[in-house]
């Protein structure tokens, strides 16, 4: 297949502007939507051979009635949105992007994990207001920062990205936990152990697992007592592995130390969430996949996978289709 009708459901997501779809317009023709409704779906997507896809849900129903349909390439790497029985039945190959956002997500992780432990922001507010020049003294501190050396970093979920922040952990002089459903070779300075060990023994836990219907809410109460009292926990992973208001009660309690986040459970999140005003809870809109750098790789890698299909080749495809 040479050429095609392409239709990018919601472009947005990848590139609000400042890229391009250059790669995209060399295999078909290409039509481009910012976002797309759940209702506008069908109409938008009725005449076209490949769909490129974020965060759109593309359930069996849909799938049904889009008897045109050959192809799901997905700007991201998990691949819940899609209802994959519904594909392998309607013949649609789907296929992911992964590894592109793994330094990326890996830096955001510290950027979270560094502001808390030096205070940055308490204090940078602090300084704006004039606190430092009436407080008469060379320094002041609002709460003591925390060194990082010597301190326990627990990984829940040893993948790539758990891989990456295994090693800036340790360049940080911290010690390595590390537990995950697969077997497979750790790094020399990182321990593997089980998950109730993990938890006790680690000043901070860091979840890069994916999620399934196995481990939603896998962080719950139980979860928060089993951790040492005022951990830390990060969670640039997935928001559905956390049970939000498990997580508010364990930092009013003091069982846990910090939650710091790049995800919630529903994005975009429904206003006044209590969480949002923890004093030690910081979170960010899901930018950690966001440079520049890692969406140009998403875009370009997405484009390759579509190009190898086009030449009957199978890249990345996450999924069986039966044939057609």
């Amino acid at each position: 297949m040479n050429k095609c009708k392409i239709v990018i459901l919601d472009g947005n997501c990848a590139n609000p502007g400042d890229l391009d779809w250059s790669a995209f317009c060399s295999l078909g023709d290409v039509e481009v939507y910012p976002h797309t409704a759940q209702e506008q779906v069908l109409e938008r997507a009725a005449d076209a051979d490949v769909l490129i896809d974020n965060k759109v849900e593309l359930n069996a129903e849909i799938l049904d009635a889009l008897p045109r349909l050959k192809y799901i390439g997905l700007l991201s790497t998990g691949y819940n949105v899609v209802d994959l029985t519904a594909a392998d039945r309607s013949g649609v190959v789907v296929t992911n992007v992964p590894s592109y956002s793994t330094m990326s997500v890996a830096q955001h992780t510290f950027a979270l994990l560094l502001s808390h432990a030096g205070r940055v922001a308490e204090h940078v507010d602090s300084v704006k207001r004039g606190d430092w020049s009436r407080c008469g003294n060379f320094c002041y501190w609002l709460r003591e920062p925390i060194e990082l050396d010597g301190k326990t970093m627990g990984i829940i979920g040893y993948g790539e990205i758990g891989r990456a922040v295994a090693a800036i952990a340790r360049a940080f002089g911290m010690n390595v936990l590390a537990n995950r459903r697969s077997k497979g070779d750790a790094q020399p300075f990182v321990t593997m152990t089980d998950k109730e060990t993990l938890l006790a023994r680690s000043d901070v836990v860091s979840l890069h697992c994916s999620l399934g219907a196995d481990n939603a809410h896998m962080v719950d109460a139980a979860f928060l007592s089993a951790m040492k009292r005022g951990a830390i926990l990060i969670n640039t992973a997935r928001g559905g592995l956390v049970d939000e208001n498990a997580v508010c009660d364990a930092l009013e309690s003091g069982v846990l130390g910090a939650y710091l986040a790049d995800v919630c459970e529903h994005e975009p999140p429904e206003a006044g969430r209590s969480i949002f005003d923890r004093q030690n809870a910081a979170i960010t809109p899901h930018i950690a996949w966001a440079s520049r750098e890692a969406r140009s790789r998403l875009l370009a890698e997405a484009a390759q996978n579509l190009r190898a299909w086009q030449r009957g080749e199978a890249r990345n495809v996450v999924n069986a289709p039966r044939k057609r």
